[in-house]
């Protein structure tokens, strides 16, 4: 195995992703199973290189860990407090699982590098769960898709981290028309605001609902699903391009 060299990524500066999931009327947001220290959950992130740009190391970083090249990723806040990973990791126990790992990977030097202060810069990622493979990274034991309501403990301040994706995330839907990156390429109005309320939590009635987004003029209309019901079958929708 390679060994881990510290001189190829900028120092004290690393990344984690929020990714987000639609499925089954609920927002989901795909974390991993720490490997070292205390198997605490974390956010996907990495370091960047000294060759490569912030956005172009988040492409990367998210690729290698959905298996998608092509996805709706932006950058939201940069968190820097002076304590943000000394008041939650256990680095003693982090220091020596690292020394155990992949038969000399980590000495000493690189073991320092990657206990010490870092600043991170937070992206948040729209995807669609049914195209993604989650493939989990060096430090992880393993990645798995949690509802926003069962999320486990988290290291550093990575619990922060996600709920201020999740308030970007709201700010953006409209301004932005950045949800429709969860849906499939067609939907219906109702489950256009049924992701609304996934994501703001809280009912719409319906019918400002349908307005408000009609109102916004960016979906086409198509033809309608028909199921074989009584009731009366919806219009299916596309996103104008």
């Amino acid at each position: 195995m390679k060994k881990f060299n510290p001189n190829e990524y900028i120092a004290h500066l690393s990344i984690d992703c929020v990714v987000f999931g639609y499925q089954n009327n609920e927002l989901n947001v795909l974390i991993s199973k720490f490997r070292f220290g205390e198997g605490s959950w974390s956010l996907p992130g990495g370091y960047i290189l000294k060759t490569e740009g912030i956005d172009k190391a988040a492409k990367r970083i998210l690729r290698q860990r959905t298996g998608l090249a092509h996805i709706y990723l932006e950058q939201f806040h940069v968190f820097g407090d002076e304590n943000r990973i000394i008041r939650s990791a256990n680095r003693p126990i982090v220091r020596e699982d690292l020394r155990q790992f992949g038969q000399g990977r980590f000495d000493e030097e690189a073991i320092d590098w990657i206990t010490s202060r870092f600043v991170c810069i937070g992206f948040y990622a729209l995807v669609d769960i049914a195209k993604v493979n989650p493939q989990p990274g060096e430090f992880d034991e393993y990645l798995e898709w949690r509802n926003l309501n069962d999320i486990p403990q988290m290291i550093h301040d990575h619990s922060e981290i996600l709920t201020m994706a999740i308030e970007t995330l709201r700010q953006n839907l409209d301004q932005k028309l950045i949800g429709f990156n969860l849906l499939p390429e067609t939907f219906t109005m109702r489950e256009v605001q049924q992701l609304y309320e996934a994501v703001y939590d809280r009912s719409f009635p319906i019918n400002n609902f349908q307005k408000k987004i009609l109102d916004l003029n960016v979906l086409e209309r198509l033809h309608k699903r028909y199921t074989g019901a009584a009731n009366t079958a919806p219009y299916l929708y596309r996103f104008r391009k």
